[in-house]
């Protein structure tokens, strides 16, 4: 599967549960993690689904696959905390809660103060 391949098959996932197809969005995201198990996109993608269908172990399961992926996303970090808050593990929550702060302010501190807020 090509990386274009792929995408396409990760957004496809994305707009059927979007638009209510949960069984094909389960289907097509556990197709992209099949055919790229290194895909920190697919198990990012996998974990989002999975948590708003409140399949949490399913959430669990493809959130630490992306974080062991990439460790330091704050996306992931931030889809962890909210799997560990559905699941009512508030010191797991807190965890990745921080981690996620911290890797925010990590991102802030790369910009200079009003280098954002420059018109080109």
């Amino acid at each position: 599967m090509t990386e274009a391949d792929l995408q396409n098959l990760i957004e496809e996932a994305t707009f059927d549960y979007t638009m209510g197809d949960e069984d094909a969005a389960i289907a097509k995201i556990n197709e992209a993690t099949a055919a790229a198990p290194e895909s920190f996109a697919a198990w990012h993608a996998s974990a989002e689904i999975h948590l708003n269908l409140q399949m949490l172990d399913g959430a669990l399961v493809a959130a630490e696959k992306a974080h062991a992926l990439r460790p330091d996303d704050l996306f992931i970090n931030t889809t962890l905390s909210r799997i560990w808050v559905g699941k009512g593990n508030k010191a797991a929550a807190e965890k990745f809660g921080a981690q996620a702060k911290m890797l925010g302010w990590k991102e802030q501190l790369k910009t200079p103060p009003g280098e954002s807020d420059e018109v080109s």
